[in-house]
């Protein structure tokens, strides 16, 4: 399967988005978003990606610029073109070299959870 057939939804460069999204499937943004929510499945922002709202999602793969939170299931990379002031959230983070980011970032698979509460309950429990 080629990266385009994957990509079941596209807002283009130079496009604009402007509200609330939720959608099943795949998102790639090359254009700019800003809203309340945006929730995907799979979303990919690209280099040109400009992003202003709260990310919930399976996976994410940024390339692009956002301003806000972002909550992933599975998964969030940051490829070295990302540039992020926000919070995360997600069990796998996967950041490389050149990454922009100031936030604060949770790593568990029990997302609904504090970190700060498992940590302390495994702390007393031993």
């Amino acid at each position: 399967m080629s990266k385009e057939e994957y990509i079941s939804n596209i807002i283009g460069e130079g496009s604009f988005f402007e509200g609330k999204l939720k959608l099943r499937g795949s998102l790639r943004i090359d254009g700019k978003f800003e809203g309340e929510q945006l929730k995907v499945d799979h979303l990919i922002i690209g280099k040109t990606g400009r992003i202003k709202t709260n990310i919930l999602s399976h996976n994410v793969v940024i390339e692009g610029i956002i301003i806000g939170n972002i909550t992933a299931s599975t998964r969030v990379l940051l490829l070295p073109t990302a540039r992020i002031l926000g919070d995360i959230k997600t069990p796998e983070l996967i950041i490389q070299n050149g990454v922009i980011l100031e936030g604060k970032v949770t790593i568990s698979t029990k997302l609904e959870e504090p970190a700060q509460d498992i940590i302390f309950k495994l702390y007393n429990n031993s």
